[in-house]
């Protein structure tokens, strides 16, 4: 007899049950989530490759080339004196 009554009570909808809600919650924030940053994005691109990128390498290579090169060629006792001086801070 106590199946029949638990039979027969009526049942809430599936939008009265905390789990429901719990477990949709997960995947709609995701969502949410992907559109703000979409919205994000498409809001204020940034150019980062400029479009004479290879030519602006090739002339920091050269500066830096010609650092290297100044540095090898410096005078003999300028460099001696130069490699004795301590480092700063301290050893």
């Amino acid at each position: 007899m106590n199946m029949n009554r638990a039979l027969e009570q009526p049942t809430a909808p599936w939008w009265k049950f905390g789990y429901v809600w719990l477990v949709i919650a997960g995947p709609a924030s995701v969502v949410l989530a992907g559109i703000a940053t979409v919205w994000i994005a498409l809001a204020s691109p940034e150019i980062l490759v400029a479009e004479d990128y290879y030519r602006r390498g090739v002339e920091i290579n050269k500066t830096l080339a010609d650092a290297e090169r100044a540095k090898a060629l410096m005078p003999a006792v300028q460099g001696r004196n130069h490699a004795a001086t301590p480092a700063p801070g301290g050893r």
